[in-house]
């Protein structure tokens, strides 16, 4: 059985840990949560979805 999950999902998650786990403070999830939002707006989202896709297909032909 396959489990996909999204990296949206995945970084909310972990962040809401760090979070709570007191690891990192909210400043620093919030200043974090809007440079991915204002990054995903600039011409890099291409070349990070790219090089993400890559390491997940990587990383799924290893196992």
């Amino acid at each position: 059985m396959i489990v996909t999950l999204s990296a949206v999902a995945l970084f909310g998650l972990l962040t809401f840990v760090l979070i709570r786990s007191r690891h990192v403070g909210a400043g620093a999830a919030l200043a974090v949560f809007l440079f991915g939002f204002f990054t995903a707006d600039t011409g890099a989202s291409t070349a990070i979805r790219s090089a993400i896709q890559a390491l997940i297909n990587a990383v799924s032909n290893i196992a």
